[in-house]
């Protein structure tokens, strides 16, 4: 199907199920009760789950597959955020010419900046890319104020031309598609609970699911080959006489063009781009998603982008009074040390839980979240298999007594 084996197809129809029912999935608790706190599945959440999954997933196609480590695609996030921005400025809030604008320059850039830093490799190529990567944040912060507007970020005004649109009645018009509005949100009422089924949503989930087929073919082809060769052995590959530079090169500005692609929907989200977006911060935190969910595997990187937005959303916002509730049923002494044990792992701390996390997950699972999950697969396999067996066993000891 789609030219996948039966194995990836199985996978991607999975990643399409949750995707797809995300809005129903991610709100498993009614609203008002005390576990709504952890529901996930409002719109603005959700979007950030498929736009960093995209993130990560090009940063894998590097990094999974060749081994280089940048920690300067941050840049490639912010090109297409301003990109898209001044799209919609100058041509038209419809969301496809700004999308294919952020994904044209930012492999530009991609092409330029990997041409210079491919020629390193290991710990100096990852200083290279973060130096690009901090250079362009200083000259988006403020060397080129007319191109981004500095520390105030580039965003719409009533004065932009945007020659496709016409007049849009005096206000700040939103971001659409086709006439449809990315923040249109549908609400489905069902007892105490609610669901919310946005365009906005649902236009990124697509994206996400065509870049996550287009990286299984990458995995699967004589081209994903080459690269985890150049993962395994670069040296010996040029010991032999092939040249393994135009390879790392296009991985490098395939996995930019995604990050380029995340970039333009962050702002087909909230028409605003910034500096911020281009800081080794926002580098690192891909790092983070794709080790955490499985670097070098295929569902790997979008496991660990919704692991950690989830934290950052979630948990960041429980505080001393959700706390207390909670802990309501325990004696007045008893509550507040229940509070005081956890207060420093929630709320503005939630860092701190995050780190202890990711801690355990690379020494107990090098392999990501994606290993946790195969090794308790094999986990119940072998149980399964060692029930048939005492099974069989006792089928033969019952047949040899008769």
């Amino acid at each position: 199907m789609l030219g996948l084996e039966r194995k990836d197809t199985l996978l991607l129809i999975a990643v399409a199920f949750i995707t797809l029912f995300a809005p129903i999935i991610l709100n498993p608790f009614p609203a008002g009760s005390a576990l709504a706190q952890f529901n996930a599945g409002y719109p603005d959440l959700m979007q950030r789950f498929v736009i960093f999954g995209i993130f990560a997933i090009g940063f894998n196609i590097l990094f999974g597959l060749t081994g280089y480590l940048s920690f300067g695609h941050a840049a490639f996030l912010g090109i297409g955020s301003y990109s898209a921005v001044w799209m919609f400025k100058l041509l038209s809030m419809n969301v496809i010419p700004a999308i294919l604008l952020s994904i044209v320059m930012a492999g530009l850039f991609a092409l330029v900046i990997g041409f210079v830093s491919l020629r390193r490799s290991g710990i100096y190529f990852s200083i290279l890319t973060l130096a690009f990567a901090q250079m362009s944040y200083n000259l988006a912060y403020s060397v080129l104020t007319p191109i981004t507007n500095g520390e105030t970020g580039l965003q719409l005004t009533l004065s932009d031309p945007r020659i496709l649109d016409g007049d849009t009645g005096g206000g700040l018009p939103v971001t659409s598609l086709f006439g449809a509005e990315m923040r249109e949100t549908t609400t489905l009422f069902i007892g105490p609970w609610s669901w919310d089924f946005s365009v906005g949503y649902y236009f990124c989930a697509v994206l996400m699911l065509l870049a996550f087929y287009l990286s299984v073919r990458i995995f699967r082809s004589p081209f994903g080959m080459m690269l985890r060769a150049v993962k395994s052995n670069q040296q010996r590959m040029n010991y032999t006489g092939l040249n393994t530079r135009p390879y790392t090169l296009a991985a490098f500005v395939i996995s930019g063009m995604y990050a380029g692609l995340a970039g333009g929907l962050l702002a087909a989200m909230d028409p605003l781009a910034g500096a911020d977006r281009m800081q080794w911060t926002a580098s690192g935190e891909v790092v983070l998603m794709t080790i955490l969910g499985g670097a070098g595997t295929l569902i790997g990187p979008v496991l660990g982008a919704g692991f950690i937005k989830y934290f950052e959303n979630i948990f960041s916002k429980i505080n001393d009074g959700i706390l207390h509730q909670w802990f309501a049923f325990m004696p007045d002494g008893l509550e507040n040390v229940m509070v005081a044990l956890i207060h420093p792992f929630i709320g503005k701390g939630w860092h701190l839980t995050l780190g202890i996390m990711f801690m355990l997950v690379v020494i107990f699972l090098p392999g990501g979240l994606v290993e946790g999950a195969q090794r308790t697969g094999r986990m119940f396999r072998r149980r399964d298999r060692n029930a048939d067996h005492v099974e069989s066993d006792a089928a033969r000891q019952r047949a040899a007594a008769e």
